[in-house]
């Protein structure tokens, strides 16, 4: 049993605060009854609870997982070719879980998963601009020039590319390792700014988004997010 105001805001209805207003409005009904008093407690799982004539629900427990996806892995629910998924990692998973975004069946690295609808579409908005780091090892030497010129933008698919953040990490005489940090999402985009200054990526693996990082997350593994990751990551 809970006080009803908190049973409300369980449910997504409103505030406490805003739900003790509704209350002694007399816009709630428990098991048809209207109720104004503050103090009304309700079993959560038989009463039924009404606002303003429409039942309300408890809200499905939020879960947010980072998840080091290995290569091999495909991000879909299903694979019409049979490939492993993401989700055969999280089958006897509590809750349906749904991938933010994409990588791609050769890229690896930090995923998120969630089964919070609103947050998910929030995060793939491109108005939000989450920024996300890809550690990339590319064929070759890449020049100084052409640093540059990943940084300013490039054309893909007929469209130039928003300026990113790119670091040399180190480089040889057959491979160079940039830090590439992007604030868009478009299909294999950084292979493909890459392959727009003559270059190959040999490795992909993305390192962050938004506020969280993979850090030391072994491959095929996956945590919960911290709380102040997920304050973080909504609005």
């Amino acid at each position: 049993m809970i006080r009803l105001q908190k049973f409300l805001a369980s449910c997504g209805v409103a505030s406490r605060r805003n739900a003790e207003k509704m209350i002694t409005e007399g816009r709630i009904t428990v098991n048809g009854v209207i109720v104004t008093e503050l103090g009304t407690q309700v079993d959560g799982e038989h009463d039924a609870v009404t606002v303003d004539g429409l039942p309300v629900h408890p809200e499905e427990e939020k879960h947010y997982i980072a998840y080091n996806k290995p290569v091999g892995e495909v991000t879909t629910v299903s694979d019409p070719e049979g490939r492993a998924t993401v989700l055969d990692r999280f089958r006897d998973y509590p809750v349906r879980l749904f991938p933010v975004g994409r990588l791609d069946y050769d890229s690896e690295g930090l995923l998120i998963l969630t089964n919070d609808g609103d947050l998910m579409n929030r995060l793939l908005h491109p108005s939000f601009e989450i920024p996300k780091s890809y550690l990339t090892r590319v064929s070759n030497n890449v020049t100084d020039e052409e640093i540059r010129t990943l940084r300013k933008g490039v054309l893909i698919d007929g469209r130039m590319t928003s300026p990113a953040e790119v670091r040399l990490i180190r480089h040889d005489a057959f491979s160079t390792e940039l830090l590439i940090t992007i604030h868009e999402g478009r299909n294999r985009q950084v292979r493909k700014m890459v392959s727009a200054v003559g270059h190959q990526v040999v490795r992909l693996k993305r390192v962050r988004f938004g506020p969280v990082y993979l850090g030391d997350l072994p491959s095929g593994m996956w945590r919960k997010l911290t709380d102040e990751e997920i304050t973080k990551l909504r609005p």
